[in-house]
């Protein structure tokens, strides 16, 4: 049973074809990690435009998974891409971010076997 994530939207998108479920899964679990180091090593080096844009990147995936407050919490690290803000203002929204993507990915790959 899904508790970290919903996926009312991608069976809406997909007029609850189980095939096309599976593969936005499947990206989803082999493509947001490797975003999300992205957006890491562009807070840790300060690069505020490559940290925007893998941010902007797995926005629209984590609202379509369902991942409510980590799609919130990723537009405040777009807002402090934006401002240029300093690392220790957003650590602990981007460490909170990764590990609901975290949790999430553990759950589906239970749940549907990836």
């Amino acid at each position: 049973m899904a508790i970290n994530y919903n996926l009312s939207k991608v069976y809406a998108l997909s007029d609850n074809d189980a095939e096309f479920v599976t593969e936005i899964l499947t990206l989803f679990v082999t493509e947001v990690p490797a975003d999300l180091l992205q957006i890491k090593e562009g807070i840790k080096k300060k690069d505020h435009k490559h940290a925007y844009a893998y941010a902007h990147k797995i926005k629209p995936t984590l609202d379509l998974m369902g991942l409510n407050v980590a799609f919130e919490e990723i537009l405040q690290v777009e807002a402090w891409t934006k401002s240029e803000g300093k690392k220790k203002e957003i650590k602990e929204t981007f460490k909170s971010v990764k590990n609901q993507v975290k949790e999430a990915i553990k759950e589906i790959k239970k749940d549907f076997d990836l």
